[in-house]
């Protein structure tokens, strides 16, 4: 049962108590008349990433989506702002919208999205399309309207409705990228460009993660890092009937299951290589505990897994620390062969592969990307021919929350859904937050979003649910407001 708490009552005042601004700023009604039309203009556009698009800059779509965003954000009622698209050669675009401060607060707020999309990924439901954006209830389906269109809406929708209060905020800066979900290759190239303009930045609000229910605000503590390979393996210059090539020409595909046993266990689909493995914490250990506690199985829970499937882990609790930080391997993409339709008897040329392996938040994607070559290419059974390209993002670990900010986190979420904040890892990847850890140390981070259960991010029948997007606009609102105020 969803618990809306203030969602919708318009509300502003100052706790004497803590100095902190309560307000709840927006409405459905406000989201829907400001925002909702564009983002199903959006939704519409077949914007991939360039891993899923190499031919994004001819194709045009991402400079649609993002001409669209950057035209709905001039509209907006700010008092000192500007949009720019920052452009680097070879690569793609960042949305720049920069709002001056209203206070004398100094520093600088930064609020992150993305505007890429992956793929459709088959057929999606009786009635829905990955682009052409269908209204159900309090629900939209679309590729890209929760991963991660809904967040340009939410940031600047947060900041119009505080300054439309006279309640002040730092000068911020909403970045918009377009490469996230191809690990952000592009994304330091701009940073580094942004440097100076970004210039003392306190706290960063990123918009593209996930919550375990949608009755209130979730609080990302750690996102695992990953490693993509492209695996090949080749023995044959051509295909051969395999009457006359099995039991001669070594079996590409046996081969490359072999090399892959060196990385997973197939009995128990445990990790083996030592330089991808990591201990978990304690406080997140007790965190898992106390999510079971309340929740239950919650991750068996949102999964449509088929009637007798026995799932991995002894426990909720340990399921939860499964998917936040355990090493895992997932075939996401298999090429060499063909559909069962077409299948003939034929000795394949080669096997490829793509491996999608997620890694504990605190190791060293490097270190793991070479560790994951080495394993896959040397003393190659048979002396195939392998070919391995990678490519790795770091994880994150949320840095500990300054006393306001845990103040602000528990008035916003209170006031935006009636409950306090859930705090909890996350089992994806938004490189983002790593890069900038690593640029600003000792940085303020929030990261928050949407993605909750049913909301099939990278799945068919993506959906944004329009209360949860209200709810994480309104507390993003609260806590900006409080960053501006932690010195008064």
């Amino acid at each position: 049962m969803r618990s809306l708490g203030t969602v919708g009552k318009q509300c502003t005042f100052i706790d004497q108590q803590s100095n902190l601004v309560r307000v709840t700023v927006l409405s459905l009604d406000d989201f829907e008349s400001r925002a909702l039309d564009t983002l199903t203009t959006y939704a519409a556009i077949p914007c991939l990433s360039p891993m899923f698009d190499a031919q994004w800059n001819e194709n045009g779509h991402i400079e649609s989506a993002i001409q669209l965003l950057a035209a709905w954000a001039r509209t907006r009622t700010l008092a000192r702002f500007d949009v720019a698209i920052q452009r680097l050669k070879g690569r793609t675009p960042v949305l720049v919208v920069t709002v001056d401060a209203t206070t004398s607060s100094t520093g600088t707020v930064v609020l992150y999205g993305h505007l890429d999309k992956q793929p459709p990924l088959g057929d999606w439901s009786d009635g829905l399309d990955p682009y052409v954006p269908v209204r159900r209830g309090n629900r939209v389906y679309a590729r890209g309207v929760a991963d991660d269109g809904y967040s340009t809406f939410s940031a600047l929708l947060a900041l119009e409705e505080l300054e439309r209060r006279a309640i002040g905020h730092a000068r911020c800066v909403v970045l918009i990228e377009a490469s996230e979900e191809s690990g952000s290759p592009d994304l330091e190239f701009h940073l580094d460009a942004l440097r100076e303009h970004l210039g003392e930045v306190e706290l960063m609000i990123c918009l593209d993660s996930g919550a375990l229910t949608y009755d209130r605000l979730w609080v990302t503590t750690s996102l695992r890092g990953i490693v993509v390979a492209d695996v090949s393996v080749s023995v044959l210059t051509q295909g051969q009937h395999s009457g006359s090539a099995s039991g001669v020409v070594p079996s590409s595909f046996r081969i490359l299951r072999q090399l892959v046993d060196r990385i997973e266990d197939a009995t128990t689909g445990d990790i083996v290589l030592e330089e991808l493995q990591s201990s978990i914490p304690l406080e997140h250990q007790e965190a898992a505990r106390a999510i079971a506690v309340e929740f239950g199985d919650v991750i068996a829970r949102e999964l449509p897994t088929l009637e007798g499937v026995k799932l991995m882990g002894e426990s909720a609790s340990d399921r939860i620390l499964r998917r936040n930080w355990a090493p895992t391997l997932s075939v996401t993409g298999m090429g060499g062969i063909p559909s069962p339709e077409v299948a003939g008897n034929v000795l394949r040329p080669f096997t490829r592969v793509v491996l999608s392996l997620r890694l504990p938040p605190n190791v060293d994607a490097t270190i793991a990307a070479n560790a994951v070559v080495h394993a896959l290419s040397t003393s190659v059974p048979s002396h195939a021919k392998v070919e391995v390209s990678v490519s790795a993002a770091d994880g994150w670990l949320s840095p500990p929350l300054a006393p306001w900010l845990a103040e602000a986190l528990e008035v916003a979420s209170h006031e935006a859904f009636g409950r306090s904040p859930g705090f909890t890892g996350e089992g994806g990847s938004i490189p983002f937050l790593a890069s900038l850890a690593k640029r600003y140390p000792h940085v303020q981070f929030v990261a928050t979003g949407v993605l909750g259960p049913q909301s099939n991010a990278h799945g068919i029948d993506e959906m944004l649910d329009l209360p949860m997007a209200v709810g994480v606009t309104n507390a993003v609102a609260t806590v900006v407001a409080a960053h501006a105020r932690k010195e008064v």
